[in-house]
């Protein structure tokens, strides 16, 4: 086994193990911080990403990848959730039928 070959492997494993630890809490209160200043951004911006980008990249270097996945799930859920509870479903129009 070349040196090479067993410091890749290493490297390899200890990434592993990085990527897999769980944030302590201040980490996840850096996180959750982070999220809300970006959402405000967004809702002060009209979601408009551009106005925000300097939040975004907090967002994204603060929060686990996958956190910020699912927290941006979440913000379009939250969003088309409370457009149901206010303007109601509105059926889309399809084709129309012969008469």
């Amino acid at each position: 086994m070349s040196l090479k070959f067993v410091f890749l492997n290493k490297l390899r494993h200890h990434l592993d193990q990085a990527a897999m630890s769980a944030p302590n809490s201040s980490e996840r209160k850096a996180c959750w911080d982070s999220r809300d200043l970006l959402w405000k951004c967004l809702d002060d911006n009209g979601d408009k990403a551009e106005s925000c980008l300097k939040f975004q990249g907090e967002f994204e270097s603060n929060c686990p990848a996958q956190w910020v996945k699912y927290f941006s799930k979440r913000r379009d859920y939250l969003k088309y959730k409370a457009k149901m509870e206010t303007e109601g479903f509105k059926p889309a129009e399809g084709p129309k039928q012969p008469s």
